[in-house]
């Protein structure tokens, strides 16, 4: 993925170290690899700017994998064959950034985007080592593609869950592109003269590097601080409301 001369500039003049930083893109696509996503063109945009800074990436599409329904963090033990979402969750854990990527479809997140939120949510009870839920101390954002209005109601859901979950949103945590309404081109679609559409679409680019940019700002801030602080908001210390005799598994 090739930067702008605007993106390539900010990472060169960078004057912070992410090198210690980690980032996963949950491309939500509907298709299967290997075919073309679109959505996966506007996360490429993200990460590689985040690569040029040094920060670990990786981009998986969940479609690609066996993600059962439901909300326990591991559907093998609820009468599924096969789970990958145990796994997939690991990879959640190690990561200090999370970025959900998502086409539109009728207005709304993809089924796939909101089965991920949901197996989130499965394991937000989880605790991590200072009586915090699992999710604190990590950055959450968002990337929107389609032919049809809704980039900001999809972010509002997205982001809603993220930090109700636990993570930590940064200013300006959402960036898409959409086409004109109805059948067309799609991001990333090349043009008759070789041009890419949506790649010169400046509002676009602008929102997607500052996203970018406010994700790794934030990670890194709560990374050195220690993540969030263990002061008020420890579940462990905090009994009142829990019904543990409730099949939702989430007691917060």
């Amino acid at each position: 993925m090739s930067l702008t001369e605007k993106q390539q500039q900010l990472c060169d003049a960078n004057p912070y170290d992410y090198s210690d930083l980690s980032a996963l893109f949950l491309n939500c696509t509907l298709k299967p690899s290997p075919q073309p996503s679109h959505t996966r063109d506007l996360i490429d945009v993200s990460a590689t700017i985040m690569e040029e800074n040094d920060v670990d990436v990786e981009i998986v599409r969940p479609v690609d994998l066996d993600l059962a329904p439901g909300v326990y963090g591991d559907m093998t033990e609820h009468g599924f064959d096969a789970d990958d979402w145990p796994a997939l969750y690991q990879k959640v854990l190690d990561a200090n950034i999370l970025v959900l990527g998502s086409p539109i479809w009728l207005g709304e997140k993809s089924s796939v985007c909101q089965q991920v939120i949901e197996r989130l949510y499965a394991n937000s009870s989880d605790l991590n080592d200072k009586g915090q839920y699992a999710y604190y101390g990590r950055a959450g954002g968002c990337l929107i593609t389609g032919n049809e209005d809704g980039i900001k109601h999809c972010s509002m859901g997205i982001l809603y869950a993220l930090q109700h979950l636990g993570y930590t949103i940064p200013p300006q945590a959402d960036a898409g592109w959409i086409g004109e309404a109805g059948p067309g081109p799609s991001y990333g679609d090349e043009r008759e003269d070789g041009s890419r559409v949506g790649f010169d679409n400046d509002f676009t680019q602008r929102n997607t590097t500052f996203m970018t940019w406010n994700l790794m700002h934030t990670a890194h801030q709560l990374h050195e601080a220690g993540d969030v602080p263990a002061h008020g908001n420890q579940r462990s210390e905090w009994e009142a409301g829990c019904r543990f005799d409730h099949p939702n598994p989430e007691h917060r």
